[in-house]
């Protein structure tokens, strides 16, 4: 792979919450694409989306899009957004991430569910599908309140969806789980919504009732007002992960990694990366190739 492709949302303001390009050779310096203004627009649902992701189909030579439905800047408010906002997810594909269909909404959450949040998913070579996941608040059986858990379904196509399930809930609050692959082991990383900051373990596979390793992060128990978290491997082989700094409003921070499984991670060294002028909110990061990298920047 020669690259990478940023899939994100830039804020509130107009047109803030839709789809926005960045492309990077390193993964640490990153440049808007299409002029600063969105790439796909959301004109369903709630006209608007967050927290976007972007997959590779290997099998059917394909990208799926994936995003949630949700428009803050239309004055709804964050109660509304956890407790009676949209169910669905909101979906695009593209043969080569230029033509790109348009968007669908596919409902995936649970009845008495007030939001499916932050959708990401993974292939699971297990299954052959792609495994999904996101957050929503719920109550059930036994809760004095509605809880954010991760709940997840497999697809094949973006289109049919299993039956959702609990996949991860602690003692707190916890969204935007981010999972990558490395070593025989699928790393986790999640929002913890009660300290607002992010927990790390792995699992040998995916699905339902696989009991955890959890990895113990000093740099990461300490960095607090933080989501979004996205994790993926630079050309040398180090690990990165950025995490969205929602208190301040500074836009992402790079944290740098030799091993997953040590959760030994770095804050990036100031003037080591540049993530470009639109300060980019909670998003998704894919590998690209070298062809795919010049495309994406001869079109947008």
């Amino acid at each position: 792979m020669a690259g990478y492709l940023f899939v994100h949302f830039i804020g509130e303001q107009e047109n803030g919450e839709q789809i926005y390009f960045a492309v990077s050779e390193d993964g640490l310096h990153w440049q808007d694409l299409n002029g600063g203004q969105p790439v796909l627009i959301s004109d369903i649902g709630e006209a608007g989306v967050r927290d976007p992701f972007i997959v590779r189909d290997e099998k059917n030579h394909k990208f799926y899009l994936i995003a949630t439905d949700l428009c803050i800047g239309s004055g709804k408010g964050w109660e509304w957004a956890v407790t009676e906002a949209s169910r669905d997810l909101i979906v695009w594909e593209s043969e080569d991430m230029v033509n790109w269909s348009r968007p669908r909404s596919c409902h995936v959450g649970v009845d008495g569910a007030g939001c499916v949040w932050a959708p990401e998913t993974i292939y699971d070579a297990e299954t052959e599908s792609f495994f999904v996941f996101w957050a929503s608040m719920v109550k059930l059986d036994g809760d004095e309140e509605p809880k954010q858990r991760i709940y997840a379904a497999y697809t094949k196509d973006f289109v049919n969806f299993t039956e959702p399930f609990v996949y991860e809930e602690a003692d707190c609050h916890v969204i935007d789980m981010n999972i990558v692959y490395s070593d025989g082991w699928y790393y986790r990383f999640v929002k913890d919504e009660t300290n607002k900051n992010i927990r790390t373990d792995r699992v040998a596979k995916l699905g339902k009732g696989i009991k955890a390793e959890p990895i113990h992060s000093e740099v990461l128990s300490q960095l607090f007002g933080v989501e979004g978290p996205e994790t993926y491997q630079l050309p040398d082989g180090r690990w990165c992960l950025i995490v969205d700094q929602f208190a301040t409003h500074k836009g992402y921070l790079p944290l740098i990694c030799d091993d997953l499984a040590t959760g030994n991670f770095q804050v990036a060294q100031e003037g080591s990366y540049d993530l470009g002028k639109l300060k980019k909110r909670h998003g998704g990061i894919m590998q690209i190739t070298e062809e795919e990298l010049t495309r994406l920047k001869q079109n947008f």
